[in-house]
């Protein structure tokens, strides 16, 4: 019978166990179980972090229930749980934090980055192995017994004496090697000269645009000449700084070859040459005046006859040729 004045909810499965006589006066009374399959491993130090949130802990547990591949986004977390976007969010958070989660983003190339989410069963195993110990100092051999002294032999008789050697010459030692013998010494190479002009000066201050630009000597050397191409097709210091240093990714994310990213954007947006300009329109015939009547008329002839004094030519040829009648 339930106690009426209790706040405790009913069990769910009401069942038989009964206490055993050994068990604690107090706390909780465990009913292990032996699994064989669907089951997940988890550690105590995840089960008892003293610094993880309760559905911090419970959000980890499910997440290393889950095959490789499955999504654990927020937005999915709160289709399984019941519990806010807020709180599933600040939970992800807290596994991060801790080492449990990894967001790791990953280039894919042109530009693109995407993030993927690794999950530790001990974020003990992000670290590399601690050094093997030294190998124990080998025992010291045995001492070994002392050897039987055996009776020495009688001196051999006195032989005769041989001749004394002839004197022989001490050898000759060979001659140190000069110094021109020895392989020369290959010079370092001479240091670049600065350049100077418009290109260089353009590619020295992309860094105070984004810091992760800074080029070397040699990286303006290779790149000077794109970046004059540019200049040789009508286009600003302006829009070639804008299209070198739009798009990039978040400051948090290294270019780890400055040189090369600007060297693909450089031969990738390079624009087409401006068409050649349009002729201009011829202007007007200039002045000049009429050989008859030296009115002053537009012409290209270099005789200028007006067009009155034309046809009074044309019907003064008319009115004196027979033929014309």
């Amino acid at each position: 019978m339930v106690d009426p004045q209790s706040n405790a909810a009913e069990p769910a499965f009401p069942g038989t166990f009964e206490i055993p006589a050994d068990a604690p006066r107090s706390g909780v009374i465990r009913v292990r179980t032996r699994y064989r399959d669907h089951f997940t491993v988890v550690g105590n130090h995840l089960a008892q972090h003293p610094d993880l949130s309760a559905a911090a802990i419970g959000v980890a547990v499910y997440i290393q229930s889950l095959p490789d591949g499955s999504d654990i986004s927020v937005k999915r977390l709160t289709l399984r749980f019941r519990e806010g976007e807020i709180t599933l969010r600040r939970a992800v958070n807290e596994l991060v934090e801790q080492g449990y989660l990894e967001r790791r983003r990953i280039p894919l190339g042109m530009g693109r980055f995407a993030t993927r989410v690794i999950s530790y069963d001990d974020p003990a195993c992000r670290w590399p192995a601690p050094p093997c110990p030294p190998e124990p100092p080998a025992a010291p051999e045995p001492p070994r017994p002392p050897r039987r002294q055996e009776p020495t032999p009688p001196p051999p008789p006195p032989a005769e004496m041989p001749p004394p050697p002839a004197e022989t010459q001490p050898p000759v030692a060979p001659p140190p090697r000069s110094a021109q013998s020895a392989p020369p010494k290959t010079p370092p190479p001479p240091p670049l000269p600065p350049l100077s002009g418009p290109a260089a000066d353009l590619l020295s201050r992309l860094r105070t645009a984004d810091p992760r630009l800074l080029l070397s000597l040699r990286d303006i050397h290779q790149l000077a000449p794109a970046v004059d191409t540019w200049l040789e097709r009508h286009a600003t210091a302006d829009q070639i700084t804008r299209t070198l240093t739009a798009g990039l990714p978040p400051l948090h994310v290294p270019i780890h070859s400055p040189a090369r990213f600007l060297a693909y954007r450089l031969t990738a947006h390079l624009p087409p040459p401006l068409p050649s300009a349009p002729q201009q329109p011829a202007g007007p015939p200039p002045f000049g005046n009429c050989e008859v009547c030296d009115r002053a008329i537009r012409t290209h002839d270099p005789h200028p006859v007006c067009a009155d004094c034309r046809a009074e030519a044309h019907d003064h040829d008319r009115a004196h040729d027979p033929a014309a009648a």
